[in-house]
């Protein structure tokens, strides 16, 4: 049997020789030699033939199911806040490679024995930002005594890591709230300002005071354990890459973000290829489409081959386009025409859509090859 693959080992990627193996653990020498050659055909079947437009045909493939897509913004259902923006808006948002997305958010994987359940509610409570305001249950101000009083809800503050003495330190380390002594008795704490001001002051140190985070990660504003097969998992609105996987809990060869470049800045660029293509898939299978993962694969290549995130814009990919019509007909022809006239810059016209422009062949399929003669001359 491995005689039988070691005569394929050049004629296939090693990843897919590696999943033979993992497949067929066992087989005899004529059956590995069957299968190593079935295996082999259909990798040649679905090789690109030389000279075929990849780049139109992944825009075809792309381009033809988007008109189905919908408008939509998805809910996870029983969380009214946690919600994912699907659809047309999420894939437009992922191939211009915008840098602000509508709704960041992380699935976070977690390590034995916390993905079989073990404390999820209280890890999840753990990262979630909490603040203040979510715990307190009403609110007196004084303007006689120059005091903000507020009650805690002790029924939250007991699933939360925190103390008293840990709310009243973060208060005083807090900029926004202006110096003031304070006092607990129970489940309230009044706030007495240093300095005499009017009601309008007052108010303020109120509001500040909702503000404060006591215990979670900046950035995540809801946590939603869920169960994804075998494990329980946490999925985040709002995301912080960095300081999720700094926790020991966390599993992070698995944790991942849908922002691009936070997973670029944390994991770096081939990370960031990877999770242009679990998106783009992840839209187009809720929406019940089939695109060829290979056409998705070669979008993200050409957003990220630079090292750097290019999105599908006039000041990305096209912009790294070294013919000058190629850029001039996407958009602002006029400015790459007289841009190019005052360089000197030369177009070749090697691609497509150059050659299609001056209403010449394309150097693509048949279009691919030159006839080259010897012409025999007369004496």
């Amino acid at each position: 049997m491995d005689k039988v693959i070691k005569e394929y080992k050049k004629l296939l990627p090693e990843s897919i020789i590696e999943e033979i193996k993992k497949l067929v653990p066992k087989a005899s020498d004529a059956k590995m030699k069957k299968i190593m050659e079935a295996v082999y055909q259909e990798y040649l079947d679905s090789k690109v033939e030389a000279g075929e437009s990849v780049g139109l045909v992944a825009a075809e493939s792309v381009g033809e199911p988007g008109t189905q897509m919908t408008l939509n913004t998805k809910h996870f259902s029983g969380v009214a806040e946690l919600n994912v923006t699907m659809g047309l808006p999420r894939i437009i948002e992922i191939l211009d490679a915008r840098k602000k997305i509508s709704t960041p958010m992380m699935e976070i994987y977690l390590q034995k024995p916390y993905c079989n359940g073990k404390d999820i509610k209280k890890i999840a409570l753990s990262i979630k930002e909490t603040k203040l305001g979510e715990i307190i249950t009403e609110f007196a101000i004084s303007i006689a005594e120059q005091t903000v009083e507020f009650t805690i809800n002790e029924k939250r503050f007991a699933d939360l890591d925190v103390e008293f003495k840990d709310i009243k330190d973060l208060i005083k380390k807090t900029k926004k709230v202006p110096s003031c002594t304070m006092k607990q008795k129970e489940n309230v704490i009044t706030l007495t300002a240093k300095e005499d001001g009017d009601i309008r002051k007052l108010y303020e140190i109120k509001e500040s005071l909702k503000e404060v985070v006591i215990q979670g990660i900046a950035g995540i504003t809801q946590v939603l354990p869920v169960k994804r097969g075998n494990e329980y998992i946490i999925i985040t609105a709002g995301s912080n890459l960095k300081k999720i996987l700094a926790k020991e809990f966390v599993d992070p060869t698995k944790t991942n973000s849908n922002d691009l470049y936070e997973t670029c800045a944390v994991l770096g660029i081939e990370a960031t290829r990877q999770t242009i293509i679990n998106e783009v898939s992840k839209v187009i299978d809720s929406q019940g489409l089939n695109i060829d993962i290979r056409h998705i694969t070669l979008i993200a290549d050409m957003m990220c081959f630079s090292g750097d995130i290019k999105g599908v814009t006039r000041y990305g990919v096209v912009k790294e386009k070294s013919s000058i019509l190629a850029r001039a007909s996407f958009e602002t022809p006029i400015r790459h025409i007289f841009s190019a006239g005052l360089t000197g810059e030369v177009d070749y016209l090697t691609s497509v859509i150059e050659n299609v422009m001056i209403n010449q062949p394309v150097p693509v399929g048949t279009g691919l090859p030159d006839l080259v003669t010897k012409v025999k001359t007369v004496k």
